[in-house]
């Protein structure tokens, strides 16, 4: 989806600060998190996508003033709310107050025959290929930079479940995936440099041959 946790590429937000000898965890309460998380999730098993998903769709100014592990919080929270394992009520009695979740989910997993295995490799590495501008209301695993833009397979991966169709209840679906190289040229114009590349790892559901 377009969310505003896709800022690859985008400016503004200042350089990317690096905490020499950083810790784990810089408070009790993400360790907890954490804990938290990964009891959620075997638990419940969800999906694949579904937990990436259910980061997506916070509020964005929620979004941008919280941290890393409160994007976690609020997902698993939300996971386990639409799970039935818990009620806003009983969250927000221990919280105190007001608990804010993730928006509800708007995607939908296709049921057009789209959603069938695809496990032969269409591209061979050295491919020119384009990336579709696909801008769906649910889970992509397709950054907002790369859509539209040109590159070469550099590696094939092989055969991997497709998370966007997992991610709103489409089951297993396999779809080969690959290592797509992009100069910098081609993803920010004269900013750019051809002998500057980018590496992405994208499902051959996300490309097309470049015509």
């Amino acid at each position: 989806m377009d969310g505003i946790h896709d800022l690859g590429g985008v400016g503004g937000f200042g350089p990317v600060e690096v905490e020499p000898d950083e810790p784990w965890f810089h408070f009790e309460w993400e360790r907890r998190v954490m804990r938290a998380n990964i009891g959620t999730i075997i638990a419940l098993r969800p999906a694949g996508g579904v937990w990436r998903h259910a980061i997506e769709r916070m509020d964005p100014a929620h979004y941008l003033a919280s941290s890393y592990y409160e994007h976690w919080l609020t997902a698993i929270s939300t996971i386990l709310i639409e799970a039935g394992v818990v009620t806003i009520e009983e969250l927000e009695a221990r919280a105190g107050g007001r608990y804010p979740l993730s928006m509800p989910d708007r995607g939908v997993a296709p049921a057009d025959g789209s959603d069938a295995d695809r496990t032969t490799a269409r591209f061979s590495v050295g491919a020119t290929v384009r990336v579709r501008e696909w801008h769906p209301p649910g889970h992509t695993r397709a950054p907002r930079y790369v859509q539209g833009k040109r590159g070469v397979i550099a590696r094939y991966d092989g055969v991997y479940e497709f998370p966007d169709f997992a991610a709103h209840g489409g089951g297993k679906v396999l779809d080969p995936a690959y290592s797509v190289r992009f100069t910098s040229r081609e993803l920010w114009g004269e900013g750019g440099a051809d002998r500057e590349v980018v590496y992405a790892d994208l499902w051959e559901r996300y490309l097309e041959p470049d015509a």
